[in-house]
């Protein structure tokens, strides 16, 4: 066995271990959720199926369990097990949640689960005294019950993947989503590697039987497919589960970091009350819905420092040079300035109570932090509403 042979099933596998080791926390916070337990489970067999057939470890385990050829079975196992996780998978993303769904997706698992009783008691009562690591299918294929045992992973791995394609390919006219549409694709494209492994295995069987040798479409040709399929399929179940996710991770993400400026600005002021602990790794969402709540408490603090009259002169000098939406960041990010300013500087609150301002503030903060990534565009602002009010004051 040359190591080299073995580096194309620990890409998969390894990218497989990965988006299991990554779905682990969504399984215990959600594993209730059906969805949640068929991927970790989907992932988990699939994972297993690539260590159990890669060639050092059915070495290994020949050796360790002193049985030759103990590595089929427990492989083509994990095989059924994964087609049926999947074919259930398939099935809760078509059908609305109902008895008739719930009866199909438990007759699907007894139905693998007989498959995967019938290919323990065949390998049982069959006799493989001669450990084949590469060319097990095509060795044995003539061998009472191991044909038997070959046949029956074969035949359910070919069900599996011609009902899930025709599956697929009548709801895919019907979905909308763009995440759901990509892991469809990809699961019709490890279908059809799936497809294309069982024709070939089953070619070079029957040629066995036949008397002709091509064993070579066994054990050269079909693995690349059965990797293929494993990876294909493995993605196809995450993405619409992990892409809108990914959506929203990268759009929090975006207003995290845009608030930024407001909350920094707003920082110097003491909260009414003390502040939850939230640290760097708390979720993202969670962190993005404490900043607003940090921001919106600092304006209510804020609010009778508001001079909405500034806010108005603010907002008609930046109108005269930036859109609408500009005009009254900018304004705003002028009045949090002023009143930051005479609130550190502990001057009394006015009399009157500018209600608007803090309402077009709280209704403006993504606006309001971005202006303030700019303090010279600011302060040329703020400058033009002094100015303006010096005038009218001399008026």
């Amino acid at each position: 066995m040359n190591s080299h042979f073995h580096i194309p099933y620990a890409v998969p596998t390894v990218l497989l271990a990965v988006a299991l080791f990554v779905k682990v926390p969504t399984f215990v916070r959600a594993w209730r959720d059906a969805e949640v337990r068929a991927t970790t489970l989907l992932l988990l067999w699939a994972t297993a199926v690539l260590v159990v057939i890669t060639p050092v470890n059915i070495d290994r385990l020949n050796r360790l369990t002193g049985v030759p050829n103990i590595a089929s079975p427990w492989a083509y196992s994990f095989l059924t097990a994964s087609c049926a996780t999947g074919l259930a998978m398939i099935i809760r993303w078509r059908e609305a949640p109902s008895e008739r769904r719930r009866r199909t997706i438990r007759r699907l698992y007894w139905a693998y689960a007989a498959v995967v009783v019938g290919l323990w008691t065949t390998f049982l009562l069959a006799r493989t005294p001669v450990p084949r690591i590469y060319d097990l299918d095509t060795y044995y294929a003539g061998t009472p019950w191991m044909r038997e045992h070959i046949l029956l992973y074969l035949l359910a791995h070919l069900v599996s993947c011609l009902v899930s394609t025709r599956l697929l390919w009548k709801w895919f006219p019907q979905i909308a989503n763009p995440w759901l549409r990509t892991g469809v694709v990809l699961l019709q494209l490890g279908f059809a590697s799936g497809l294309v492994f069982d024709g070939t295995k089953l070619t070079a069987v029957a040629a066995r039987w036949s008397g002709t040798d091509w064993d070579v479409l066994s054990t050269r040709t079909a693995p690349p497919f059965a990797l293929a399929q494993a990876t294909l399929m493995a993605l196809g179940f995450i993405v619409p589960q992990a892409g809108p996710a990914l959506t929203n991770w990268v759009r929090d993400g975006a207003e995290y970091r845009r608030l930024r400026p407001l909350c920094r600005t707003l920082r110097v002021l003491a909260p009414a009350a003390a502040r939850a602990r939230i640290g760097f790794w708390s979720p993202l969402d969670l962190r993005l819905l404490q900043r607003r709540q940090r921001i919106h408490d600092a304006l209510r603090l804020l609010a009778p420092h508001l001079d909405h009259g500034l806010y108005e002169r603010a907002h008609r000098a930046a109108a005269a040079t930036h859109g609408e939406s500009k005009a009254h960041g900018l304004a705003g990010a002028v009045a949090v300035l002023a009143a930051v300013d005479a609130c550190r500087g502990g001057a009394p609150a006015p009399g009157a109570r500018p209600s608007r301002t803090g309402a077009d503030l709280s209704d403006r903060i993504d606006a309001v932090s971005l202006a303030l990534r700019h303090p010279r565009t600011v302060d040329g602002v703020r400058r033009r509403a002094t100015s303006t009010e010096s005038l009218n004051v001399h008026a």
